[in-house]
């Protein structure tokens, strides 16, 4: 081969994904021995519910599933997703024709950008972003369009930060409310204003609602399609039953959108994966077609936990964490602690002080470089009670040394 590279520059551009990175270290060295408490990994604490797995055990003793099924999904998943989604966000589409059923949400991401973008066209990309967005935006030919957001305005972009942002290029601008990694959560107003905005200029949203039913205190999940109708032909949605039933590990997610890119988006599918697994997608059946009784518990847990990480962070001197109201993240501010002398050592980054705090006391969290913003950590709340207290208590008894 000469001097010809072994892997594609295409790939070869792609970076591991820094959630699943810091998961993988933290959970060897837990089986190492070493007592190391994650708040890295976005995913529930808690089993997926009974009624789904029996599900799945059911479908497996039904010899269809044990075939090639439709690429595109199941045909009654898909009109339980109809359903649900209607009964979840008021926002109503033809299952036949705009419901694309796929291995998570992952999946749904890259084949949007896929089936949307050609070679150069921009994504507008409100940072802090999900580590997979710019790479999926990079591996469909498109380019990332970071606007840059922080704490003073609870990390949510504003029309102006976008219309600045905006050139001749931009074709798509992601949104996703509520927000991973910060737990940011537009309202009515702001989703209705960007979503007019996007209108006036023609442009694509893919709008992430993965997280929809975990939103606390007075914050409300608002779907943009259904906000701004108008703009309805020219958005995708991105969703799944990871998050809301406590099935990451399954791999189902859908998209939704006009007919012309959901057919598209099947194509692609169907040379890439062909269909999602018939049990898995059997079990996602049965997720959206119950109620959601296994959410409000979840999200009962979910609050309390929110409301002790964000009052234990913001006793830390040198941390700033505004209150999320939405998922199950906080996205604080360590920018403060930044070359102070910890232990002997002067972080200048919060990759370096992420570091120190998993070696010195055993605490996995994410450093803000991974989302587009220096300065910053992810921690997931989604983590048992007492593995939290005792997690940020580590953490903070380690930052109180900075000097």
């Amino acid at each position: 081969m000469g001097s010809m590279s072994r892997i594609s520059a295409r790939i070869a551009a792609i970076s591991e994904s820094a959630t699943l990175a810091v998961d993988a270290k933290a959970k060897a060295l837990k089986a190492a021995g070493r007592p190391v408490i994650v708040f890295g990994a976005g995913e529930p604490d808690f089993p997926t519910p009974d009624y789904i797995v029996e599900a799945a055990v059911e479908a497996c003793r039904q010899p269809r599933f044990h075939k090639y099924t439709p690429a595109g999904g199941l045909p009654e998943l898909k009109t339980a997703i109809a359903a649900k989604t209607l009964r979840d966000s008021g926002y109503q589409v033809d299952p036949a024709t705009q419901v694309l059923v796929t291995n998570g949400g992952k999946q749904a991401i890259y084949e949007a950008f896929a089936t949307l973008l050609d070679p150069g066209d921009e994504v507008l990309l409100p940072a802090p972003y999900w580590t997979t967005y710019p790479e999926a935006i990079k591996l469909a030919g498109g380019v990332p369009v970071e606007v840059i957001t922080d704490e003073t305005t609870d990390y949510l972009v504003s029309v102006e930060q976008l219309e600045a942002a905006r050139t001749a290029r931009t074709k798509v601008l992601l949104l996703c409310s509520p927000s991973n990694p910060t737990g940011g959560v537009y309202t009515r107003g702001q989703v209705e204003a960007i979503g007019r905005w996007a209108l006036e200029h023609d442009l694509w949203v893919l709008t992430d609602e993965i997280y929809e039913h975990l939103v606390y205190g007075d914050a409300e999940f608002h779907s943009l399609p259904v906000v701004v109708p108008e703009l309805a032909d020219r958005v995708v949605v991105v969703n799944g039953v990871a998050k809301t039933y406590a099935m990451t590990g399954w791999r189902v997610g859908w998209l939704i959108g006009p007919a012309d890119v959901v057919k598209a988006a099947t194509n692609l599918q169907s040379h890439a994966t062909s269909n999602v697994s018939n049990v898995a997608q059997a079990a996602a059946l049965a997720a959206v077609s119950g109620d959601l009784s296994a959410v409000a518990e979840m999200r009962t847990a979910f609050d309390r936990r929110r409301q002790t990480i964000v009052r234990m962070l913001n006793e830390i001197p040198g941390v700033f964490c505004p209150e999320p109201k939405g998922a199950f993240y906080v996205y604080p501010s360590v920018k403060e602690l930044l070359g102070k002398e910890i232990r002997g050592k002067r972080p200048q980054t919060s990759v370096e002080l992420a570091a120190l705090i998993l070696d010195e006391v055993e605490v996995a969290l994410v450093p803000g470089e991974a989302f587009g913003t220096p300065g910053y950590f992810r921690l997931s709340y989604a983590l048992g009670d007492d593995d939290l207290v005792e997690g940020v208590s580590r953490v903070a008894k380690l930052l109180s040394e900075a000097i």
